[in-house]
């Protein structure tokens, strides 16, 4: 009795075709599992067996080698943060308000990232960037008064942002592109104190300069006093007369005691 299959030996024709497609499939896989895409706005860190090597990897084709080295992407575009914060102030008050951060993971610290704090970027908000957000806002409102809090916002914001980045340049992790302060909640009885403050001080702003304009019109009447003499105010009467007032003063130089009148045009 005969079978209808027929037996493959390795050493046969179908066994060198089906060894050849094995080998083929396999170098594909090994091909394709060679390379890897970074895409635009991401870098790679690369490890082999579990320990970082290498520098992290840039946009675009990389090489890596299959089954003992793997991949992990990081975030490097500027990530925008809302934070909610509440402080004291130097006078013990409480403050809240908004912080909203802008930064960004520096490309060249994402190996060092994965190393000390976290296999992926979701974490760097929380665990590098909160923390000393948190810090920088008490340490800068604790040595301001409520009322200059309120009244110099935009300078305390300012230092904040200035506070943060070198609370953060310690570690050099990532690096902090702006810092808005938002949405300032106080007391209402301590917001109309700040607010009469602030009439106050503008009051006493709009007088000073009163003063000083009233000093420089003083001055300057004093020295035009200073400088008139005949020769001038006669010049400045020509100037205005309109040759129909009949009472002139004198030349200047003259012996008259009293100004020549002129009557009708005659002397």
């Amino acid at each position: 009795m005969t079978t209808p299959f027929r037996n493959i030996t390795p050493s046969g024709p179908g066994g060198n075709a089906a060894a050849l497609l094995v080998l083929s499939f396999a170098g594909f896989i090994l091909l394709t599992s060679s390379f890897f895409v970074v895409p635009a706005g991401q870098v790679a860190v690369v490890t082999t067996l579990g320990k970082v090597s290498g520098g992290a990897r840039l946009p675009g084709l990389n090489f890596k080698i299959p089954f003992v080295q793997s991949t992990y992407p990081f975030n490097v575009q500027t990530q925008v943060k809302p934070e909610k914060f509440e402080s004291l102030t130097k006078d013990l008050q409480v403050i809240a308000a908004t912080a909203t951060v802008k930064y960004a993971l520096k490309p060249s610290e994402a190996g060092r990232v994965f190393r000390t704090i976290s296999y992926n970027d979701r974490e760097i908000y929380n665990r590098i960037i909160k923390p000393s957000l948190l810090k920088a806002l008490k340490s800068v409102f604790s040595k301001y008064e409520l009322v200059t809090i309120a009244s110099s916002w935009s300078d305390i914001s300012e230092i904040v942002e200035k506070t943060v980045a070198e609370e953060l340049n310690k570690f050099d992790y990532v690096e902090v592109q702006a810092l808005d302060l938002t949405g300032l909640e106080i007391a209402e009885e301590y917001r109309a104190a700040i607010e009469q403050k602030q009439i106050a001080e503008q009051q006493l702003l709009r007088a000073q300069t009163e003063v000083k304009i009233a000093e420089q019109e003083a001055k300057r009447y004093e020295t035009l006093t200073r400088s008139l003499d005949d020769q001038v105010l006669f010049k400045l009467f020509l100037d205005k007369w309109d040759g129909r007032t009949q009472v002139v003063p004198s030349l200047p130089g003259s012996k008259a005691g009293t100004p020549p009148v002129i009557v009708g045009g005659r002397k």
